[in-house]
């Protein structure tokens, strides 16, 4: 099964400058209009065509709008990537645009 993490604990997790791959799986359009600090950016597809060849972290999360293909996305690499750790954020973009206000403020 794989982890769920908390938008707040990846929040921490990037202030502290932690290791780990961040990986942002929506559209290019919403891709580019805003994303995690630090997001790569892959659609499902392109996951879906790199997932084996590409050199992952340790420690990997995913995230996507609400947190569901995210956690699709996590069992992919968990599955065929070479990464120790693979996580979803839990309710996606949309629930760490709320998490950053507050921490912006």
């Amino acid at each position: 099964m794989v982890e769920e993490l908390s938008p707040e604990t990846v929040c921490k997790r990037i202030e502290r400058g932690e290791t780990f791959d961040l990986i942002d799986i929506r559209d290019d359009e919403d891709y580019a209009e805003g994303h995690l600090p630090s997001a790569d950016h892959l659609t499902i597809e392109e996951l879906e065509n790199i997932v084996v060849d590409r050199d992952w972290a340790d420690e990997v999360v995913i995230y996507c709008y609400i947190g569901q293909t995210s956690v699709q996305a996590a069992r992919l690499v968990e599955k065929y990537g070479d990464s120790e750790s693979v996580a979803s954020m839990a309710g996606g973009y949309n629930a760490w645009k709320s998490v950053d206000t507050v921490t912006s403020n």
